[in-house]
This record gives C-alpha cells, structure tokens and sequence, in this order.
C-alpha cells in the first residue's frame, strides 16, 4: 500500500467495528430512520445496533472482505466516513490493519 487512495473500504470494514459508540444518528430525518430494518437500530433507537463494537450491519470479516447491508440508506455519520480520515486510520491501527507507507499523504 503506498497512499491513501489505495484504501478500500469493502477489504477494511474497520471503521463499522471499532466502537458501539460511534454510528449514532444525528441529523437523519424520522423517514429516513423508518427505512433502516428494525434488526440494524439500537434499542434505544439513538444509533445503529451494534454486536460489542461491530455494526449489525456489518458482513463479512474485517480486514478482508465487508460489505454494509444498509449501503443505499446508512446513516449521515456512515456516510461521512472518509477513507484515510483520522477516525479511519485509528480504526485500522487497532485492527492491525496495514496503513499507507507514504505518510505525507496525510
């Protein structure tokens, strides 16, 4: 890997399994949260349900192949991941997953 652009997020999937803090709702509309499955929303319905820190809409493994089970309607937060973002390459470094070797990228 040698720059940000070489991140992919269908091999990482990191981000949706580092906290069960983080994909809360925020600025979703009451129609755009009614068209998440019951299954994928928390039960205190402040963010998407999460199994220990992973995101219940997460398959696959981590580090190898993810994909979300919501993409077309996921949350405002998950649409403002940025692959290579500073939230992004902390939940790599926790998962062990390789970062990009050219540094001044960031």
């Amino acid at each position: 890997m040698n720059s940000l652009s070489d991140l992919d997020c269908q091999t990482c999937g990191a981000c949706c399994s580092f906290s069960s803090d983080w994909p809360r709702f925020s600025t979703e509309s009451d129609a755009a949260l009614d068209l998440l499955p019951p299954r994928f929303v928390a039960a205190d319905e402040t963010g998407m349900r999460c199994n220990g820190s992973r995101c219940a809409a997460l398959s696959g493994r981590v580090g190898v192949e993810t994909s979300c089970l919501v993409y077309d309607i996921r949350p405002v937060v998950c649409r403002e991941c940025v692959p290579g973002d500073a939230a992004c390459l902390m939940a790599r470094d926790a998962f062990g997953l390789t970062l990009p070797l050219d540094r001044s990228a960031l």
